[in-house]
């Protein structure tokens, strides 16, 4: 997943403090949406599928911990980070016991911030920062690269999720329908018969435009396997 398709829900009181937090969310590429109580807050997650939340302890109405523990009673997993100027350790405990990933105290660095926003995502799996090496090519799943014997091969998306299909799979033969979904998805549209040919063929000319390499067999009645 990258970073654009990350929506991250602040809920904080202060309206200063969250146009900053909103503002160093985005500016790092993240999509950001901000809350100033909680009262909207349940019903945006029935809707959106937020990767993670920045709650302040002191909300009005409702004490950010214990909107925390509601939110996990009825079922939500999505990681917190909570921002407060509560620093004692009974009140540390508390927020993590209250369903918490992670701790932050007023007055906060945003740098700091966003280091723990990135390894949290990491933590809890929204993110990647593994790189795959297949015989000379080497994928980097986080920054979306791929590079050939030290050199950058450019890919647009859909080329890169087609090539890291094959990579999660090597050697196995792939049908057309697995193909499909994994990287146009089942519903999708735009989807035609001879999509999966083109997509390939243009792949297969960048990675390989010698054409010496043979990445990828055609297995009849199926669909391709990475050899």
């Amino acid at each position: 997943m990258q970073k654009q398709d990350i929506e991250i829900v602040v809920i904080e009181d202060e309206e200063d403090i969250l146009e900053l937090l909103e503002y160093h969310l985005t500016k790092e590429g993240y999509s950001a949406t901000g809350f100033l109580s909680t009262e909207q807050v349940e019903r945006f997650l029935e809707e959106e599928e937020p990767s993670l939340m920045i709650v302040d302890r002191n909300l009005p109405g409702i004490e950010g911990s214990e909107f925390v523990a509601y939110l996990r009673e009825q079922g939500y997993t999505i990681p917190v980070i909570f921002l407060t100027a509560r620093d004692r350790d009974e009140d540390l405990e508390q927020g993590f016991r209250s369903g918490g990933d992670d701790y932050m105290t007023k007055p906060f660095k945003p740098k700091e911030l966003l280091l723990r926003v990135e390894a949290l995502l990491r933590r809890s799996g929204v993110t990647q920062n593994e790189k795959i090496k297949y015989r000379d090519m080497i994928l980097d799943v986080g920054h979306h690269t791929l590079s050939i014997e030290g050199k950058q091969v450019e890919l647009t998306n859909l080329e890169f999720k087609l090539l890291h299909t094959f990579i999660k799979n090597p050697g196995q033969p792939l049908d057309r329908d697995f193909i499909r979904d994994a990287v146009w998805g089942s519903d999708n549209p735009d989807f035609h018969d001879k999509t999966i040919n083109v997509a390939m063929n243009r792949l297969k000319k960048k990675i390989d435009p010698e054409g010496t390499k043979e990445y990828f067999a055609p297995v009849w009645g199926v669909g391709y396997k990475l050899l």
